[in-house]
């Protein structure tokens, strides 16, 4: 808990890779109060301006704004406080202010206070005799249930309990308290009394408030005297009659007890003890350790240390243990220059000598032990004040008493106790050691405890708790190293300096690794005695921890180096990583043993894999699970150490432990481990190590376990439909790896060829399954197939081809089948890469001129694949996959044969690709628009036959097609609409750029019709051009009719293209074929069409081609009229308000004598009546505009 406090914000993503510099950029610099002017002008302003609320909420928000800034440097506003004060307390002062401008004054000091905390601030208040009545005369004005008010309450309270502090009787202040009118007036002393009762028991902060005034006006000499028994008494007994099984019993509750608390920490000694054993009864009887409200108990926690510290007398230990150094370049200095056998640190005195005796009363065992209950507590507030109270009594006991304390304490850490009583034991254990109080006598007892501590880890259901009793063991260190000579500490010294490392460097939450980062800094500075403290320092440093991976891959590696840390941190991998309720970290120790495994072989040889492997068989899934990756990893890093050194990898293993791994599958297999929820964990894993000893060339060739792993592998690939969606893909990939490595180290013999039937038997099962009717079954073997060795493929090319084109074709039977066709693309170009090009080689072994064409048309086919299911554009994957295989194919034959490319193909491939770069979703586009700049700018050598090449080249400069951000519609679009001025890419351009202007998504939408339209601004003149633009849209529009993924996008971006005057150039030609064409498709678009969406947009269209000159006007309102009288309700109402906004804007196509009757119909007319009276209403329009009637045609003649 505190060190991640001490050293910063703990909770930064655990993966983020924390770079230095962002992180001083965010940290406070600030050296002065750089905004004074501005804040005496706002406060200044507040007469002006408290009568308006907007402005008066602006000016609030600015204020709280620059206070906020100095939340974490307080202190530089230290110097302007009394000048802030002054100003808004005469404002206070002012007998005109109004009260709303008092309220915002209180408002404004109460924001300075939240900042700068009420302590410092309290000291400032005025505090004469004259401004006592004052103070308390503005209570009577205050209503305690104004809730938008409470700040004044709040700061009028902190006021009076400077006032009160006056340093005469009070009773000299009431001078006559008989009143004018005869009445006996209420003395001084009893109306602060009341005031500070009555706000005790409010809801709002005034009752901290209240609690302080209490505390420091009882505590005066002449209040203790007369009225500290009431008190006390009121209190208590208001205690012992409220619950905190309700909401107003727990608001009383908690103001008692502030009060209670206050009152005992600022109250002398001989004035309270009195009182204390009764206070103390009634708080045991009150039960707060049954509440379930965490501030009661804490108050109830900090109330009974108040009175344990009453009981004690205040002195400090003589027996204490005092370091002699204190400032940590002394002790650096004091270190280097005395002899080692010097004893710095000295109990100050012997316990014997001159100790005052006296006698502890009973009440002290009470309140420790009510103490130690509070370590044990739920909620950590509570368990951080009963430390603090445990270090403060501790600290008045005498030394056998004291040392009864850290005995009872040591019990928190037993295994029965819960997490949370092993943390409040390590906070109190850091207090003791803080303050001197546990002697170095102890430190033999308290050490393996804390070792205990720093790695407590337990498992609650699918989580741990524990991290923030890592976190508390890292403070106990950090606090040792401050408190202890390091002549006390040498002992211990390797267990501490081992435990933090492995702590900082393998620990699974970021703010533990931070802390025990710190503490082995504190240790490393304090001490100076932890081996290579300054080098591990520099490489483990605050920063570094925080990323995981880091960690356990790199930082560890070098730790390890030194030979003091290698075996433990490989025991604590084995011990307590590999068996980790996380996945992800038995994972990551499994590879962070793989890393260590070079420093030293022998130990992994000869005493961590002969413990691995009964483990990797055991009970425990877990373990099962992080000890088969370990075996594998280990024995792959044994693998490459022995081949760095020239040496057979069997060197390193001998009978028993090459059988034990060999058995690993047998046993898992014969006890049926691979079979439910703990088969997910097992089959990845025993590939992962099939995988791994098939690297390593494990002598087990021609042996049955072959057949076995071999089983294993096509079993996992044929249960992917029975797993779980998390657990598919890895035992996917798992399965496909450990197929590479096998068919690679045990399948090929001594020609370097496969046996002829086995390879006959694996192909034609593989390629069977191509066509299994479950989806995950061929998604597995397709990428099995491209996982195969050349060896096996060898004579097959064209079976396996044909087997994966099935898979890719879509068919009405798998039509929702994408990840098997995605997978299917995948696994073609990476049949193609293994098997290698040949241009005039046989179309059995390689990618050759006969079968070029068909592997290119099958991945051209996935680029128009836009399937679309429950989870959206699924189609999306096939066609990331498309462009991908595409790309690789097509480099590897350009590095290879680049005469098997020709013009055709390449055009096809990159008009596909540009129409991708050109859609709607970001992270397909930026996939395409990469893909695109690849293959333009390959250079080894450079693909022929790029149309437009050098266009392309000034549209797309080689400088920025790094930088260029495809994600960014901003960026991507305005380049993407250039493309369309190129004969070769403007009809699949345009294609792409429909989806994108007509899409949902706004930045998409705006900056794709922006960049769309000013490439048609630029080519308005341009006759040929626009014909050629418009021949491609029609083009576009007629060879997607009835397709809604485009046509219902090109009527919305048709519609956006009209109204932007984007074919003014044809408006002025009577009967110009582009509209008579696009009216023609507009209509057979929406014919029988019931999609409202589509509908609507047609309007829009049809509303927008009104301005195209001749019979095309009658036309167009002739379909508007029909939509007058469609059947549907919400599309007559949008015609009519369409057309009226139509009218409007071209006036001119309707006559003026009859402009408003046909708008008075269209906007006065109910078009959600019955259809006969809105035909009546649509007729008379038609007979107003000389508009042929549409005429009913009955559904037999239809």
């Amino acid at each position: 808990m505190a060190l991640s406090e001490m050293n910063g914000d703990g909770s930064e993503q655990e993966e983020g890779g924390c770079q230095e510099p962002d992180v001083i950029a965010r940290g406070n610099i600030l050296e002065s109060f750089a905004e004074s002017q501005e804040i005496r002008g706002l406060i200044n302003s507040l007469k002006g301006i408290y009568e308006d609320l907007g402005t008066r909420e602006v000016t609030i928000e600015k204020f709280i704004v620059i206070m906020d800034k100095y939340q974490e440097q307080p202190h530089l506003l230290d110097s302007h406080l009394e000048w802030m004060m002054h100003l808004l307390l005469d404002v206070v002062r002012d007998n005109k202010s109004p009260s709303p401008l008092v309220h915002l004054a209180f408002k404004f000091l109460y924001i300075i206070t939240k900042v700068r905390g009420y302590k410092i601030f309290l000291r400032l208040f005025p505090h004469e005799v004259a401004d006592l009545q004052p103070v308390l005369d503005m209570f009577a004005d205050q209503n305690p249930k104004d809730y938008e008010t409470w700040e004044t309450r709040y700061m009028l309270l902190l006021w009076l309990s400077m006032t009160c502090l006056i340093p005469f009787d009070l009773a000299r202040l009431d001078g006559n308290i008989l009143s004018e009118e005869g009445h006996t007036r209420m003395p001084i002393m009893d109306r602060i009394l009341k005031v500070a009762k009555s706000y005790l028991v409010v809801s709002d902060k005034a009752r901290d408030a209240a609690a302080v005034l209490v505390s420091r006006f009882i505590t005066r000499p002449d209040v203790k005297q007369k009225r500290m028994a009431d008190f006390l008494d009121w209190a208590l007994s208001t205690l012992s009659k409220s619950s905190f099984q309700t909401m107003e019993g727990t608001i009383v509750m908690d103001g008692m007890l502030q009060a209670l608390a206050q009152l005992f920490k600022h109250g002398k000694r001989d004035d309270c003890l009195p009182y204390a054993s009764t206070v103390l009864e009634c708080l045991d009887n009150c039960k707060l350790s049954e509440s379930n409200q965490t501030l009661l108990r804490k108050l109830g926690v900090k109330l009974v240390q108040r009175l344990g510290l009453t009981f004690l007398k205040p002195k400090v230990a003589k027996w204490r243990y005092q370091r002699g150094c204190r400032s940590l370049a002394a002790n650096l200095q004091f270190s280097a220059q005395v002899p080692v056998a010097q004893n710095v640190g000295i109990a100050a005195v012997d316990a014997a000598d001159d100790e005052e005796e006296y006698d502890i009363p009973g009440e002290v065992e009470n309140v420790i032990e009510q103490l130690l209950i509070g370590l044990k507590d739920k909620d950590t507030i509570v368990r951080w004040s009963a430390a603090k109270g445990i270090g403060r009594i501790t600290g008045r006991l005498p030394k056998e008493l004291a040392d009864d304390v850290v005995g009872s304490l040591l019990d928190c850490f037993s295994f029965q106790e819960t997490d949370n009583s092993w943390h409040g034991g390590c906070l109190a254990l850091a207090e003791l050691g803080r303050r001197g109080l546990l002697l170095p006598s102890r430190i033999a007892d308290v050490v393996p405890v804390i070792l205990k501590a720093l790695t407590y880890d337990e498992k609650r259901g699918a989580c741990s708790v524990g991290s923030n009793v890592r976190d508390a063991a890292c403070y106990v260190c950090w606090a040792f190293a401050r408190a202890y000579d390091p002549l006390e500490v040498k002992p211990f010294v390797n267990q501490i300096s081992s435990a933090l490392v492995i702590a900082a460097v393998f620990d699974r939450d970021i703010n533990c690794r931070r802390a025990a980062s710190a503490a082995f800094q504190e240790n490393v500075g304090r001490q100076g005695t932890f081996p290579h403290g300054i080098d591990i320092l520099t490489a483990a440093d605050y920063f570094a921890v925080g990323n995981r991976v880091n960690c356990f891959l790199n930082i560890s590696v070098y730790i390890a180096s030194f030979p003091e840390y290698t075996q433990s941190m490989i025991d604590h991998l084995v011990n307590m990583k590999i068996n980790h309720w996380d996945g992800v970290i038995r994972e990551l120790s499994t590879k962070a043993l793989h890393n260590l495994t070079p420093q030293v072989p022998e130990y992994m040889t000869n005493v961590v894999l002969p413990r691995l492997l009964p483990l990797a068989v055991g009970t425990d899934l877990h373990t099962r699970h992080g000890a088969i990756l370990a075996c594998a990893e280990i024995t792959h890093a044994l693998y490459k150490l022995a081949a760095e050194n020239n040496r057979s990898v069997t060197n390193y293993f001998n009978e028993k432990s090459l059988e034990g791994l060999k058995q690993i599958h047998w046993e898992l297999c014969s006890r049926q481990l691979y079979r439910g929820l703990g088969g997910e964990l097992m089959r990845p894993a025993v590939c992962t190590l099939i995988e791994k000893l098939s690297l390593s060339k494990m002598p087990f060739r021609e042996d049955p376990i072959i057949d076995g792993w071999q089983w294993l592998i096509n079993d996992s690939l044929r249960s992917l439909p029975l797993v779980s969606s998390t657990a598919r893909q890895q035992i996917k990939e798992a399965a496909v790896s450990a197929l590479a490595a096998l068919c690679n180290e045990y399948y090929i013999n001594e020609q370097r060829e496969a046996n002829p039937a086995l390879q006959g038997e694996l192909l034609q099962q593989y390629i069977s399954e191509l066509q299994n009717t479950e989806e995950m079954i061929r998604c597995g073997f397709s990428l099995a197939l491209g996982a195969l060795p050349r060896f096996l493929l060898k004579g097959k090319l064209q079976q396996v081809l044909e087997g994966l084109k099935k898979v890719i074709c879509i068919s009405h039977k798998d039509v929702s089948f994408a990840e098997s066709r995605r997978d299917g693309l995948k696994a073609t170009a990476k049949v193609c890469q293994t098997v290698g090009v040949k241009r005039e080689g046989p179309q059995d072994e390689f990618v050759c001129k006969d079968n070029v064409i068909q592997i290119y048309m099958m991945l051209l086919n996935g680029m128009s694949d836009y399937t679309t299911d429950s989870r959206g554009d699924v189609g999306a994957w096939v066609r990331e996959a498309a462009m991908t295989s595409l790309m690789e194919v097509t480099l590897f034959l350009v590095q290879n044969e680049p005469e098997l490319l020709d013009a055709n193909i390449c055009k096809q491939l990159m008009c596909c690709v540009a129409q991708q770069s050109a859609e709607k979703i970001d992270r397909f586009r930026a996939h395409a628009g990469s893909v695109f700049l690849t293959l333009l700018y390959f250079d080894n050598p450079p693909i022929s036959y790029i149309p437009h090449r050098e266009e392309l080249e000034r549209i797309f400069p080689r400088s920025e097609a790094v930088t260029l951000n495809w994600n960014a519609p901003s960026q991507a679009f305005p380049r993407i609409t250039q493309l369309l001025g190129l004969t070769t890419y403007q009809y699949c351009v345009l294609l792409g750029l429909t989806v994108s202007v007509g899409g949902l998504t706004e930045t998409t939408v705006r900056y794709s019709a922006q960049s769309l339209f000013d490439y048609m601004k630029k080519i308005q003149n341009d006759l040929g051009a626009m014909n050629n633009f418009c021949e491609t849209l029609l083009q576009v529009f007629e060879d997607n009719l009835l397709n809604d993924r485009v046509s219902v996008p090109l009527l919305k971006m048709l519609d956006q293209m009209l109204a932007n005057g984007c074919f003014d150039i044809f408006t002025t030609e009577e009967n110009h074929p582009f509209s008579l064409k696009l009216l023609t498709l507009c209509k057979e678009e929406i014919k029988k069409s019931k999609d409202i969406q589509k509908l609507r947009s047609s309007i829009a269209v049809f509303c927008g081609m009104i301005q195209f000159q001749g019979d095309m006007r009658k036309k167009v309102l002739f379909q508007l009229f029909l939509l007058l009288c469609h059947p549907f309700p919400v599309i007559r109402k949008t015609t009519a308000s369409q057309v009226y906004e139509m009218l409007i804007t071209y006036s001119d196509i309707v006559d003026p004598d009859i402009l408003d009757e046909v708008m008075t119909v269209l906007s006065d007319t109910n078009w959600d009546a019955e259809l006969p009276l809105v035909r009546e209403k649509r007729n008379y329009l038609c007979d107003l505009m000389k508009v042929p009637k549409p005429q009913l045609v009955s559904k037999s003649a239809a």
